[in-house]
């Protein structure tokens, strides 16, 4: 195989593992208990997503959705991923996720979080 065959394919590589949009970070944060309700979940992802195609909804432990139904990818910020929230009552809450990146691959993941 020519040496400049195999030196694209090894420049190629790296892109692939960019082809997806992951959480960065998120408030309130993974796995964590809040001394008071969020009026909003937001998740910051590491690349931009695309707003027409990225959804992201709260439920409390029975299921049931407890989120305003507005989620939305910040028009300023097209890494935020945010939804607004009803007052919470204390309780186990449920974020589920799905984001396509810019690039058009989808990443989808949930997390937890308490409400003292």
């Amino acid at each position: 195989m020519p040496r400049w065959l195999v030196a694209a394919a090894l420049l190629l590589v790296p892109t692939w593992g960019w082809a997806h949009a992951f959480p960065d970070h998120s408030d309130p944060r993974v796995g964590h208990t809040v001394d008071a309700p969020p009026p909003t979940v937001r998740i910051w992802f590491d690349g931009e997503i695309e707003p027409v195609f990225s959804t992201i909804r709260v439920e409390d432990a029975d299921q049931r959705r407890v989120d305003k139904g507005d989620g939305r990818v910040d028009a300023k910020n097209r890494t935020l991923l945010e939804v607004d929230l009803s007052p919470l009552p204390s309780g186990r809450y449920e974020v589920v996720w799905s984001v396509i990146a810019r690039d058009g691959h989808r990443t989808e993941g949930r997390f937890k979080f308490r409400v003292k």
